[in-house]
């Protein structure tokens, strides 16, 4: 959510870093809204203060027998009375059409992110790790899967496309791997754990950017509850409307939990296979910082991302997002995209974005600046995957396939799974 004051204060600014996103000239709109917005507020506050003091006058002149003066006193105040309500009502329908132009607005970009119209100008900032030289032609995981327990026909069968239902041993693997990465992001990297619901009220998806914007890309109850798309919503929206003391600050928080979304706006795309489902699991990683930073702190949490992949010794590319594919409310992401050499190309499996502080003016969550007496401020939120669970699950399978369809166990998983070293396909 953009502030309209900064917007009044420098226009120019505001329509200049849009442009850089592809989005046309709006401050001078938003400013004329919100100008006939104040004046109608400015309007009412008047009428407001007149007929309280012509409410006083009246007794004033009926006590001094001045019945003339009270009659048209009492006829101002019922002229007022009558006014108001159209200028309030107006005040508020021009306050409610200011908000619902702002909150569709998207992040402005920072300086540092590359101007672009799509993923093809997106930058790549580093390479970790070689790709596995076979001596068979590797194949995708949706023809190794099957054999090992990753049920396709059952999950379409029960739920529909884009559902799938894991059994044995790759259903083990799935899970070591969550837990693995809950481990690693809470022992090494100082993320606090959490196990929060998975379905919210409007307030949580709002404050977080996902409504009304994409209200399509998720699923709702018939109560009106959300079911998550990411436990970004939960973990950021836990401090909704709160005033926190710097003290507190970082907050760095994951969460494994499942996540739903409906993929409204990927229609057509990965419909083979478990990289893109209604249904998964992601390792989240979410932080709560002060302005000043909320830089190093996507550093640091990308880096945290990026841990996962070399432990597991999964090949990946880090990318920069230029402003054309960038999240609608980031203004700076990092992309790790993983080899599968299978489909002998990177796809995406972490997605790590710095929002500034257009979440929190949603969300309406500031802290108390320890320096200056009284002073408040906005904080900066900043979320990431630490990793998609299923995305991982796909890039192991790929990476260490043998060629009788077996999968070996990466060494950093053995102690989650037992005496298991390799997945076995089915006789």
């Amino acid at each position: 959510m953009h502030d309209i004051r900064s917007i009044r204060e420098n226009p120019e600014a505001f329509d200049a870093a849009l442009a850089r996103r592809g989005h046309p000239p709006i401050a001078e709109a938003l400013i004329t809204l919100d100008e006939e917005r104040r004046a109608l507020t400015t309007q009412v506050q008047v009428a407001q203060s007149r007929r309280n003091e012509a409410s006083k006058l009246i007794g004033a002149a009926m006590a001094k027998g001045d019945n003339d003066a009270a009659e048209a006193l009492k006829a101002e105040v019922a002229a007022l009375k009558d006014e108001m309500p159209a200028l309030e009502t107006r005040a508020d329908e021009l306050a409610a059409q200011l908000k619902a132009a702002l909150e569709v607005i998207p992040n402005l970009p920072a300086s540092d992110v590359p101007v672009g119209g799509g993923e093809e100008d997106n930058v790549e900032v580093s390479r970790w790790g070689d790709a596995r030289a076979f001596d068979f032609t590797p194949r995708e995981h949706a023809d190794i899967a099957p054999a090992l327990g990753m049920d396709f026909e059952t999950g379409t069968r029960l739920s529909g496309a884009r559902f799938t239902f894991l059994r044995g041993d790759v259903a083990r693997l799935h899970r070591a791997l969550g837990q693995f990465m809950l481990d690693v992001q809470t022992l090494e990297h100082g993320y606090s754990e959490c196990n929060p619901p998975v379905l919210v009220r409007d307030e949580a998806m709002y404050g977080t950017d996902k409504l009304p914007k994409f209200a399509e890309d998720s699923f709702q109850t018939t109560e009106g509850r959300w079911l998550i798309p990411t436990s970004e919503v939960s973990l950021t929206a836990s401090v909704m409307g709160e005033l926190l003391d710097e003290s507190v600050l970082p907050m760095r928080l994951t969460a494994l939990t499942l996540c739903f979304r409906s993929e409204a706006g990927a229609a057509g795309k990965d419909t083979r296979g478990f990289i893109r489902q209604h249904q998964f699991e992601k390792c989240e990683l979410v932080s709560i910082v002060r302005p000043e930073d909320s830089e190093a702190e996507h550093q640091r949490m990308t880096r945290a991302a990026e841990t996962i992949l070399e432990k597991l010794n999964l090949p990946y590319r880090k990318l920069l997002l230029c402003t054309g594919d960038m999240g609608y409310g980031a203004r700076k992401t990092y992309d790790l995209e993983v080899w599968l050499p299978g489909q002998g190309s990177y796809r995406e499996i972490s997605s790590c974005s710095n929002t500034g502080d257009f979440q929190a003016r949603r969300m309406n969550t500031r802290y108390r600046v320890a320096s200056e007496q009284k002073k408040t401020a906005f904080v900066h939120t900043l979320n990431g995957s630490g990793l998609a669970v299923g995305r991982t699950l796909v890039a192991v399978l790929e990476n260490y396939q043998q060629a009788d369809g077996s999968v070996l166990i990466p060494e950093a998983l053995r102690p989650y799974v037992g005496s298991l070293t390799k997945l076995e396909p089915a006789a």
